[in-house]
């Protein structure tokens, strides 16, 4: 398995972009998606874009990764668990019975 780690990932990162941005497209023209699980998924790709930008302030002035920069990597988590929180709210909503009063 040590060829692997001779691979760089960036490639994969970036052409994962191509599906999610479909499924951002078909959920954008769906009734079926609430919206504010839509706001949600478009909020993981501010989370990418933190991570990325975090990742390289990580790098500059701590020469390190991400991951080893405690604040910084909180950081770029909270993003992921503010757009988890609005994917989650929106469907949470589904799941309520609409009370419908025809008398």
């Amino acid at each position: 398995m040590n060829y692997l780690n001779g691979i760089d990932p960036s490639p994969f990162f970036v052409l994962s972009l191509i599906p999610y941005l479909a499924f951002l497209w078909w959920a954008q023209k769906s009734d079926s998606i609430p919206k504010v699980a839509l706001w949600g998924f478009r909020l993981t790709l501010l989370f990418v874009l933190m991570t990325i930008a975090l990742a390289i302030v990580a790098k500059v002035s701590y020469g390190a990764e991400l991951t080893d920069i405690d604040y910084l990597h909180g950081t770029a988590e909270a993003f992921l668990t503010l757009s988890d929180a609005l994917v989650v709210l929106g469907f949470a909503g589904l799941g309520k019975a609409e009370v419908v009063n025809n008398s």
